[in-house]
């Protein structure tokens, strides 16, 4: 059983017992895209130490005995789950390959406490019909071989969050066969960060990227917890539509205690534009990136470390993707053909001709 992959010697064959964030992270890393460097944690060795503590069938049995109906059933079942895992020593051999890998990156990084992003990734997550987003937990800024192997447990216990739980249900994903890989990534410390979706999430235009934004690391974003600035970029054109400032009252900044926290933004900073021009259309080339090769719409995080815009993560789009395409209607015009090529190229020719 290979307890440590890394990013980098990411095979397809992997993503069984990575979970989908830490493989299309391999994935993106592989195709040559801008990804942070880092590790994952297999899935098997989650499966292996609950097995060894024995408390796979009793975490099954608490699960299957939730009332999906009853958030107050779900409630007790996760924390009951949580706390069981929270009781297990990860097993020694296991522990000594994350010290051993986190060591590695601290070289390559040129760090000797080089701050990782402890990531988790189900092995049920990011498929084409369910994203899983903000259902599990991602710990910032973590420093130190021992903190890594804790936070590694912690991300184990967090696959039976209420949220997590309840979308499983919800879903119709078999909770017995959910299991836990954990990503191990180096942190970069973002000006701005934010998503992008390779279409229009209001209407599912996919002629636009859309890219919200805002200050510091992109956690504030992605939980909903700031109005972020929106931009849209015309994919054919490569131009800026629209532009929408708005007024960014938080931002998670690093503190002097080394901790990522929430923070006001000085008033000064909040209506003031978080991406130059040049910046958006670097965020939109990325995202584009992803989704040619991924050949389908995607919702990119990314992260602006310096110059560099990098890629955090690239998931299924799965609100619009998911909706039946309208069947193709017939044109003798080849402007029209080319253009409608170049928006879909996942699509290919319609069925028939015309």
């Amino acid at each position: 059983m290979a307890q440590i992959v890394w990013f980098e010697n990411y095979q397809p064959a992997d993503a069984p017992v990575l979970g989908g964030k830490n493989a299309s992270l391999g994935t993106m890393l592989g195709a040559g895209m801008p990804v942070p460097p880092g590790f994952a944690v297999s899935a098997d060795c989650y499966r292996k130490a609950l097995a060894d503590g024995g408390l796979a069938g009793q975490i099954d049995a608490l699960v299957a005995a939730v009332d999906p109906r009853d958030p107050g059933s779900v409630a007790v079942a996760g924390e009951r789950a949580r706390a069981l895992i929270a009781s297990l020593q990860v097993p020694a051999d296991l522990a000594g390959a994350i010290r051993a890998a986190y060591a590695r990156l601290c070289a390559r990084c040129g760090d000797d406490d080089v701050p990782v992003a402890v990531r988790s990734s189900a092995t049920c997550e990011d498929q084409p019909d369910a994203s899983f987003a903000g259902e599990h937990d991602t710990y910032l800024w973590v420093r130190g071989a021992d903190e890594v192997v804790a936070h590694v447990l912690r991300c184990w216990g967090s696959l039976f969050t209420d949220r997590g739980i309840a979308y499983r249900l919800e879903r119709g994903y078999g909770q017995h066969g959910a299991a836990m890989s954990v990503g191990v990534q180096q942190m970069v410390r973002p000006r701005a960060a934010g998503v992008a979706f390779t279409l229009n999430p209001l209407n599912g235009d996919r002629s636009q990227i859309a890219i919200d934004a805002s200050w510091g690391f992109g956690e504030a974003v992605v939980g909903g917890e700031v109005t972020p600035d929106n931009f849209l970029v015309d994919k054919v054109m490569g131009t800026i539509t629209r532009r929408t400032i708005s007024a960014k009252t938080l931002e998670y900044r690093l503190a002097d205690s080394g901790a990522v926290i929430a923070a006001e933004v000085e008033a000064s900073r909040q209506s003031v534009p978080c991406l130059t021009d040049d910046e958006i259309l670097a965020v939109a080339r990325l995202a584009r990136r992803a989704e040619k090769h991924y050949r389908c719409p995607q919702d990119v995080e990314w992260a602006l470390d310096g110059p560099d815009v990098l890629l955090l993560q690239s998931r299924p789009e799965t609100v619009w993707s998911r909706r039946p395409k309208p069947a193709a209607a017939c044109t003798a015009d080849p402007i029209t053909s080319m253009v409608q090529t170049l928006l879909h190229p996942s699509h290919g020719a319609p069925e028939g001709g015309c």
